[in-house]
């Protein structure tokens, strides 16, 4: 997303190592050790050594556990920032590793999805692990994306236990043939195969009863025009795919009316796709 990111500031230091001097917007751990970003910072200088050190602060645009990738962003951040610092000596394919190791801090797991989306750009495909292969896929031009964050947590934990330990082989075909679908449609700027495309039958079902309204959100999202709409991430956010900026503002305030009822406090975003990924807001 275009519209909601976290601000990140690296300044080289004559004391070595990696400090984390202030968090704004989320409580977290200002230990380097203990910090997605920060942990990011030390793997790199370990393999990359300097004779200078690095200090970073963070603010933070999102909340953690919103399902919109908070600590990818800051894992991912960490890493293009500190590459700058360094010269840029590592690939995009290298610091999505670097980055990987923030969400093994943050979250116990190395997933590249949403920090290889941070530092590419628009949408990704995680093509493979072994070898880390990441394969960037193209972004058609009127697509924008609405997001509302309903102010509950959902737990990781919990998002994953309900999940199927088996998935019945013709519900299995049905979901790859969705995903070729919507890779296709993105690759050709066709918005009616994306539509089509955009249909979970394997983890919507068993996590959006952790998503308070997420039914009467996805229903008004799609009556107000909206390609399609579904989780993001582990959730709570619930994301709308939309062709232009007039229907997008229709889904907005489709989804914006219904919610508002609810006695529920959320956070809503609505963006062009960033296919640009991180970029330097201010260099001095």
């Amino acid at each position: 997303m275009d519209s909601v990111g976290d601000e990140m500031t690296f300044t080289k230091t004559d004391e070595k190592g990696v400090r984390i001097t202030e968090i704004t917007g989320a409580n977290l751990p200002l230990n380097a050790k203990e910090n997605a970003a920060g942990a990011v910072a030390l793997a790199m200088l370990e393999k990359h050594p300097l004779d200078f050190g690095i200090e970073m602060t963070m603010h933070k645009g999102f909340s953690p556990g919103s399902g919109l990738g908070s600590s990818a962003a800051s894992a991912a951040g960490a890493a293009f920032g500190v590459n700058q610092l360094l010269g840029n000596p590592f690939s995009q394919l290298e610091l999505t590793k670097f980055a990987m190791i923030g969400e093994e801090t943050a979250c116990g797991s190395a997933i590249a999805d949403n920090v290889s989306a941070a530092i590419y750009g628009g949408f990704v495909l995680v093509r493979s692990y072994e070898p880390l292969d990441i394969i960037k896929i193209p972004v058609p031009t009127e697509l924008r994306v609405v997001a509302i964050h309903p102010q509950v947590e959902v737990k990781t934990k919990d998002s994953r236990d309900v999940l199927p330990k088996e998935v019945p082989l013709k519900s299995a075909i049905t979901q790859w043939a969705n995903l070729a679908g919507l890779i296709s449609g993105l690759h050709t700027e066709n918005y009616e195969l994306i539509s089509n495309s955009l249909t979970d039958i394997i983890v919507e079902p068993a996590r959006k009863h952790l998503i308070p309204h997420f039914d009467v959100v996805k229903s008004e999202a799609l009556k107000a025009g909206a390609l399609g709409a579904g989780i993001s991430g582990a959730g709570p956010t619930i994301f709308a795919l939309c062709k232009g900026e007039t229907i997008a503002n229709d889904v907005y305030a489709s989804i914006e009316n219904a919610y508002k009822n609810t006695n529920i406090d959320f956070n809503m975003h609505r963006s062009k796709i960033n296919t640009e990924g991180i970029k330097i807001l201010e260099e001095r």
